[in-house]
């Protein structure tokens, strides 16, 4: 069983002109599916778990509440490099599963519990299943390195389109079937995504025998910069959304119901127009100009949203640059990173990425909410813009990356 989203379908179509194979598709869509599947039930969580919990024993304690809602990204950024170190040792297929056993454990917690703490231990079982880096491993090992970009392209864009249906379909479940049901609607997605691993996707490629050092990985100069890029990159997303919403509201008068009207559209369309950067870069051997060129762009929205936060129509505008370059980067960083590590640590070099990637998130929420609260929207910006050019200029001395000689479609098992 399989979400088919729009921008599957998109990047589909797309793939098969640009030369994908059919296991390549088969692979890159069943991935991409398996993660909107697992994103879909967490997404719904957010904009209704404030209310819930306040019915729940402990509820009344905003910061335990905090803690609950956060307790799952905390323990992914902790997890995710064991995790991709063991998708190196023992396969990436084993390892995805035993992280969605985990993922669907913890939702039946949830469900189960009475009170906040029972709801806190729940979230952190299913933060265990720190799979991330397994799943793009597995997309890097069943692609060529010429339409990895591409495959990594189709999870960017699952996420985004699951992210704006969450925002949609969340109140109304919340009002017909409760936040019991909603958690066990997500372990039913979970049970969904283990039957899209075990009979949809292709068996992957035997893992190469040969080990590789941690430290290799984590002392490699190159995977260092991509590393520091996707901690920026999500700490100005987080920092810029806990803005973002309230100014929507104030500033363009959409109410906080309606804003999937402006995040739908503006995906789909984002995810659109940056396809023939993808697809040019990898063509002709230029991802490294796209990919500089979507930091600089990044760079230049922040400073757009440090000047004309308070103009509607620029406001929206600044939100589709935004996801414009966001999908670029989202795309390319985890395509580059498979790239450079050596073929017996994907995992682990993808852990590494992940646990950043955690960790961006998190510090950009707080770092966003602490600005907010003793500072200004303003100096968020201001802070995103220093932080992306000190990215720009470090990722503008990259070397160009060079394909793999003899890179071949994978062996499909």
């Amino acid at each position: 069983m399989t979400i088919a989203t729009p921008s599957d379908v998109a990047a589909l179509a797309a793939a098969e002109a640009q030369g994908m194979s059919r296991d390549e598709i088969r692979a890159s869509a069943s991935l991409a599916a398996i993660f909107a599947l697992r994103m879909l039930g967490l997404f719904m969580l957010s904009p209704v778990f404030a209310i819930y919990a306040k019915s729940l024993s402990g509820g009344d304690n905003a910061l335990l509440v905090g803690i609950t809602l956060g307790m799952f990204s905390l323990v992914q950024a902790c997890c995710q490099l064991p995790f991709g170190i063991a998708s190196d040792r023992y396969g990436r297929k084993p390892v995805i599963i035993a992280g969605l056993i985990l993922f669907v454990l913890g939702a039946v917690v949830c469900a189960e519990s009475g009170n906040l703490i029972g709801v806190l231990i729940g979230r952190a079982i299913q933060g265990l299943g720190a799979i991330s880096a397994a799943i793009t491993a597995l997309i890097a090992d069943s692609t060529r390195e010429e339409h990895r970009t591409k495959a990594m392209a189709m999870v960017g864009g699952s996420i985004g389109i699951t992210f704006a249906l969450a925002m949609v379909i969340s109140p109304v479940l919340f009002e017909s079937i409760g936040m019991s049901g909603m958690f066990l609607m997500t372990a039913v997605l979970g049970v969904a995504a283990i039957a899209t691993v075990l009979w949809v996707t292709p068996d992957a490629p035997a893992v190469p025998a040969a080990p590789v050092a941690l430290a290799s990985v984590l002392k490699n100069r190159e995977l260092m910069r991509l590393n520091l890029g996707v901690f920026v990159l999500h700490f100005a997303q987080m920092a810029m959304f806990v803005v973002v919403p309230a100014t929507l509201v104030q500033v363009a008068g959409f109410p906080v119901a309606s804003h999937w009207k402006i995040y739908l559209p503006v995906m789909l369309v984002s995810f659109v127009a940056m396809l023939p950067a993808i697809f040019v870069g990898e063509k002709y051997g230029k991802m490294k100009p796209v990919f500089v060129a979507a930091i600089a762009l990044l760079f230049l929205v922040q400073l757009g949203f440090w000047q004309l936060l308070q103009h509607p129509f620029a406001l929206i505008a600044l939100l589709f640059a935004f996801f414009i370059a966001f999908n670029i980067l989202e795309a390319s960083q985890p395509s580059l990173v498979s790239r450079i590590a050596p073929p017996a640590a994907k995992g682990a070099a993808l852990g590494v990425y992940n646990t950043l990637q955690a960790l961006g998130i998190a510090c950009g929420a707080a770092t966003g909410g602490y600005l907010t609260q003793y500072a200004s929207a303003s100096a968020i910006f201001a802070l995103c813009a220093g932080l992306t050019l000190i990215w720009l200029i470090i990722a503008s001395n990259m070397p160009d990356i060079a394909r793999r000689s003899g890179s071949k479609q994978p062996a499909q098992g």
